[in-house]
Formats: C-alpha cells, structure tokens, sequence
C-alpha cells in the first residue's frame, strides 16, 4: 500500500469491508454535529436596503457601507431598540453591510428571532439614512443649515449695499461716483455668488437616500441551521476515518512481496498455496472484550489487500499444494522430518499448514506449531531437519519475521524454505474425487503442535 497509488477502487475496499464501522463513525459524528447545534442558538438574517440616487462612485459606495456599520449609527440603533444586554458594540458582530449593484446598500441584521432579526436591519437602515442626510446637510440643526444661511446672508448684504449706493448721492462729487461705482461692483459680484450658489447641485449638499421597503422577515434559520452542522459532522468523521485508514495502510510496515520476505526469514520461497476464503473460526485466546468489540466494529476483516482471485477447482489446488511437497523433498535428505512453523494469529496460514500436513502424508513428516510473533519461541529440536515457515502475505513486518527466525536458529533448526498462503474464492463445484473431509488432518496437525508449543 505504502507504494501504491490511491485510487477509488482502494476507497470502495474501504467503505465494502469496513461499512460497519464507518456507519457507527457516521452516527457518532451527525450526534456530535448534533450537539453542537445545541450549544449555538438558532439565528435568523434577513437584509434591507437603502437606495443612494444620482452618481455614485464605486469607493464612495464602499464608504456608505462603512457608514452603515460605524459605532455611531449602531450606538443609535442599540438606543432606539433597548434590548436588554444587547449594545452598540455587540450589534457590530450581527450586523453587515454591502454595496450592490445599482447604487444600493444591502444592510443585514441577525438575530436569534425573525421579529427581531427584521427589526434590526430596518432600525439599521433608518438610522442609516438618518445619519447620512446629517452628514450631507439635510437636517434642521444650525450647523447643519450653513448653506442656506450663507445664501439668506448674502442677499440682506446686497440690500445694504443698494441703500448705501443710495445715501451716496446722485454722483455730483468725484468721491460719490467712486464710491457708487464700487458699490455696484460689490452688488455685482454678490449677485453672480448668489447665482453660483443656486445652481448648485442638491445631491452635492443632500443624500437624498431612500429606503426600499422595510426588510423581509426570515422563514428560515441562517446557516450553519442544525441540518447542516448534523450532516457536516457525519461527513467529517466519515472523511476522518477514510483518512485514517489510508494513514495507516501508507505508514505499514507489513512485507507483502515475495523477495522482502525471503529476505526477512533467510531463505527461499518454495511456492504458493491456495486457501478457500472462509471468515475464520473464533479461537477460544479471540474471544476476550477486546475481540469482541473488534467483531462488533468489523474490524477484524482485513481491508488492505485486494479482494482474492477466484481459484480453479480442487483438483487444481491439490495440485499446489503436491508440487510444494515436491519441492520440500528435494531439499531434505531422509528420513525428512520437518518443524512447521505458523505465525500466532495467521488464520490463513494455518489452514494451509494443515492441509499440507494433509497432503504430504509421513513423506516428509510435518509437525505443526505456532509462534508468538511479540515473543517468539521454538521448540528446540529433536530429529527434525529443519524448519518451514508457512504464513500469509501483508501481515507481518520485517521485524516479526526477524525474530521468527532468530528464533528458529537459536532452536537450532534451519529454514529450508518458505510458504506463502493466498486467500482466493473457491467455485462452488467441488471436484468428485476430494473427500470433504481432506483438511480435517490439518486441524488435529494444529491442535497436536499448538499444545506443543506451550
């Protein structure tokens, strides 16, 4: 796994052969999504907005949004509401503002209630525009009203100015006509700032901002609503799981090739064998708390291998397993006598040490044992000529195989050779001429050496 690229076909393997457990994941994760919706109330949004007519600049949009959400409109927001415990400050967490297309603040107010959350955006939006029309002179106070003082000023100061031209005199004296001719200068140039002044622009001086209609009130919660925090949290254990399965087939350690195993035991690979996919029986030293729980959670089905070939008949698996024989007794002078050795645990290779017990009969004479891979031992040797080690493929590390072997040879027994079992789906024919009971030798094998091993 650890070289291999991951692919949908490895994530299906995951979810066929560990379903149970990723349903329970599922369930712990929509309770935890679940909970978490209770901690967090229920929140309502809905927007209002405001008009600003005439020509509108993008960044002076931008500044109108701010507007909206400065302290001072929602400190007056805060006071025109009177919600117990509820401030200025704390109204800037549940309000926002935006310029959207067309010259329009969309102002958005959120709260635990639809009456309320309607409230807050139309109280925002008003005082809003209330604000704004301050800032831009469209207000009764006196500051406020400078433009329009200017403008009364300036024609009272023209009336003055003809009442002097007027007192002057005719114009009989030097001293009167230049005194009557900068008089009507002055009028002159009153008169054209009076002009200027009217043909002023009113949206330069003037907002003129309109709300569009009070906010709509919410028919449902704003996310994240509970449905959603309910399917985030299934979604995310379940991604957590996929995850951590992938993790941990990635940093496995297990030999899973031919040559890294030959190479962890010291010896050559005498072949392959086949062993019909069954679910293992539940060994009595399995059936503790925490095998149970293993069962209950399915996980104690192997996912990381791919899924067994459909093997030919049983004709032709006996044929396996006579060739591996053969094999063995080229290697071993007579008489031959041979230790085999079974990982602890290795369901599959125990049944094919027991059919190859079966198999090959008294030549040579195999006697079955099991070897803890944490705490290997050996029985020491007697009239052996060695020791076969026969396990399955992707279930050990280079270390366990290590000490299997080291374990072998402080029984002073040699490893002549290697058996690696496969699990593949046997045809639901079964050949005419193989009695049924043809592993029963490998069970009375595995239960004789296993009582040995003790």
């Amino acid at each position: 796994m650890s070289d291999d690229t991951i692919r949908l076909v490895t994530i299906g393997r995951i979810i066929r052969r560990r379903r149970r457990l990723l349903t329970i994941l599922v369930v712990v994760g929509a309770l935890v999504g679940y909970g978490t919706s209770l901690l967090f109330p229920p929140r309502y949004t809905t927007s209002a907005s405001v008009l600003l007519p005439g020509a509108w600049e993008e960044r002076e949009l931008v500044t109108q949004a701010q507007i909206a959400t400065s302290s001072v409109v929602l400190d007056r927001v805060a006071a025109t509401l009177d919600w117990t415990g509820v401030s200025g400050s704390e109204l800037r967490d549940r309000v926002s503002a935006k310029a959207a297309d067309g010259n329009i603040i969309k102002i958005s107010g959120t709260a635990d209630t639809p009456e309320r959350a309607q409230r807050l955006s139309d109280q925002v939006a008003q005082q809003f525009v209330t604000f704004a029309a301050q800032i831009a002179g469209d207000s009764t106070d006196p500051e406020a009203a400078a433009p329009e003082a200017l403008r009364q000023m300036v024609v009272q100061t023209s009336r003055r100015i003809t009442e002097l031209a007027d007192e002057a005199g005719p114009g009989q004296t030097v001293e009167s006509v230049q005194t009557r001719t900068e008089l009507s200068k002055l009028r002159t140039a009153l008169q054209e700032a009076i002009n200027k002044l009217d043909q002023t622009d009113p949206t330069a001086t003037q907002a003129n901002m309109v709300v569009m209609g009070p906010a709509a009130r919410p028919a449902g919660e704003a996310p994240p609503t509970r449905i959603q925090l309910i399917v985030a949290g299934a979604l995310l254990f379940f991604l957590l799981a996929v995850i951590g399965h992938l993790t941990a087939a990635r940093m496995s350690r297990r030999l899973r090739t031919e040559p890294e195993i030959a190479a962890a035991l010291g010896s050559a690979l005498l072949g392959t064998v086949d062993v019909p996919g069954e679910r293992p029986a539940h060994r009595p030293e399995s059936r503790g708390s925490r095998a149970r729980i293993r069962r209950l959670l399915g996980a104690d089905v192997r996912w990381d291998v791919p899924a067994p070939q459909t093997s030919g008949d049983e004709a032709s698996r006996q044929i396996r397993y006579r060739r591996v024989c053969v094999r063995v007794r080229d290697r071993l002078p007579s008489p031959r006598r041979l230790l085999v050795v079974v990982p602890d645990g290795d369901e599959i290779a125990l049944r094919a040490a027991g059919r190859l017990v079966a198999e090959a009969g008294s030549d040579p004479l195999l006697r079955v044992v099991e070897v803890s891979v944490s705490q290997p031992m050996v029985p020491d040797r007697d009239n052996e000529s060695g020791a076969l080690v026969v396990l399955s493929a992707g279930s050990w590390t280079a270390g366990e195989l290590g000490g299997i072997a080291d374990a072998c040879a402080d029984a002073k027994h040699e490893v002549v050779g290697i058996i690696l079992a496969d699990t593949v789906w046997a045809r639901p024919t079964r050949s005419a001429g193989q009695p049924r009971h043809a592993a029963t030798p490998a069970l009375a094998a595995g239960g004789d050496a296993t009582g040995g091993s003790q």
